[in-house]
């Protein structure tokens, strides 16, 4: 480990060495082992980077997220890949980018790596956990961040926050139309945003991730 940084009480980043020759499009993801147990991480650097970065959700107990939370500069990772097709597949029709928690980290690589131009919804619980948001909204044509804990500190009349998840702001707030739908983040929202898309989006496309 390179080095660690924290993004809120809730998450922090692991700056890893990058091996020789390793090579991966933004939106892969690496298979971090450890102690017989194992877990993937989606990549936040960009390819061109020199360094590889994870976006990692804090926890405590046995597993592979506690564990690299404890780790010191210098100590050793290891990990497969890459692996993973979330990638970015240009259309003509327009992008909308949906994250939940962590499962924003996939989308920071594709930002880095140059993409430009799409819809992001962010969501949160609050404003401290919007990671990477200041980043993503100078990328995107659209940046919305869903916020859903009541007492959450932001701006009510800021158009970049909206109360609520971000399935409720596809419901109430996306205008009709075929889009290509990136869906990362927690089972529920993907299952739910999947749903809304059949209902209220036809003719749309779909791409998930799932993070647990």
């Amino acid at each position: 480990m390179l080095a660690r940084r924290q993004l809120s009480p809730r998450a922090f980043e692991l700056e890893l060495a990058r091996p020789p020759d390793f090579a991966f499009v933004a939106g892969q993801h690496i298979r971090v082992h450890w102690e017989g147990r194992e877990r993937d991480y989606s990549l936040v650097s960009a390819p061109a980077q020199a360094t590889l970065a994870l976006c990692v959700g804090q926890v405590t107990g046995p597993g592979v997220a506690a564990a690299l939370g404890q780790l010191d500069v210098g100590d050793g990772v290891t990990f497969s890949g890459p692996h993973g097709h979330f990638i970015f597949k240009p259309s003509a029709r327009p992008a909308v980018l949906v994250a939940t928690g962590t499962g924003i980290a996939p989308f920071v690589a594709m930002a880095r790596a140059g993409l430009r131009g799409f819809t992001l919804l962010q969501g949160a619980r609050d404003a401290g956990d919007l990671y990477y948001a200041e980043e993503l909204a100078a990328a995107a044509h659209t940046y919305v961040a869903c916020l859903t804990r009541s007492g959450s500190v932001a701006a009510a009349s800021d158009p970049a926050f909206f109360r609520g998840r971000v399935t409720e702001f596809m419901r109430t707030h996306l205008a009709p139309g075929r889009y290509d739908f990136y869906l990362c983040g927690g089972s529920a929202m993907i299952r739910n945003a999947t749903l809304l898309v059949d209902e209220r989006f036809v003719g749309s496309l779909v791409f998930s991730e799932t993070f647990f």
